[in-house]
């Protein structure tokens, strides 16, 4: 993909953002798109980098440690956010690379990643994953359990800042993304972690403060 390929898929998306802002009487700048470059070579990534481009979400720390400290390095700015599921095993390699980490969803996971904010001093804005369909197949806490697992978060020093979810597939996500907003709210958190390439205006529209999206900038995946 050239950059001008880029670059025209950049400002759809973006367009397509701030159009579902407008609608919803929110400010574009309100809501922050997250590049998902999973599986996305460097020379893939890298004119949507030239683009303007700052902000990006990768699934797997290992993937994400190979390919991004020679990027970050001519692109000091870069933003980077896990969106995948994290092992706990992982938490201390995601806390030192991620700038965010979309995918909380288990209070082992919690201790983890509050033992290794505490030995490096990083810590990373974290979103708890619910699992808003109740899907036994996908990550996220279960919604009864998101109270107590806020709650774990907060005794192990990890800074919450609002919710994810991906809702089920081929059914309309509007009541999903309500709920996640919902919830957020009832928890007093600001940030939504909602929406992807189908549905973002979607997702803007019912407050999404980040959308993860990746088809929609780097074409399908073969």
């Amino acid at each position: 993909m050239t950059q001008d390929d880029s670059g025209a898929r950049l400002q759809q998306v973006t367009a397509q953002i701030a159009a579902a802002a407008k609608t919803a009487g929110r400010e574009p700048g309100s809501v922050t798109l997250v590049a998902v470059s999973k599986t996305q070579a460097a020379d893939a990534i890298e004119p949507l980098l030239a683009a303007g481009q700052r902000v990006f979400g990768e699934n797997r720390v290992q993937e994400a440690q190979a390919k991004w400290p020679d990027m970050r390095a001519r692109w000091p700015d870069v933003e980077l956010h896990l969106v995948g599921q994290l092992q706990s095993n992982k938490a201390t390699d995601a806390v030192a690379l991620f700038d965010a980490i979309h995918s909380v969803d288990r209070p082992s996971l919690v201790t983890a990643l509050g033992a290794a904010m505490a030995k490096s001093g990083r810590r990373p804005r974290c979103f708890v994953q619910v699992n808003i369909g109740d899907e036994p197949q996908k990550g996220g806490c279960a919604v009864a359990d998101l109270p107590a697992l806020l709650a774990t978060a907060r005794e192990a020093g990890v800074p919450i800042a609002g919710l994810m979810a991906v809702p089920p597939a081929g059914v309309e996500a509007a009541p999903y993304f309500a709920l996640l907003a919902k919830l957020a709210r009832d928890q007093g958190l600001a940030e939504l972690s909602m929406g992807m390439s189908d549905d973002l205006e979607t997702a803007v529209m019912l407050g999404a403060t980040y959308v993860r999206v990746g088809t929609a900038l780097f074409g399908a995946r073969g």
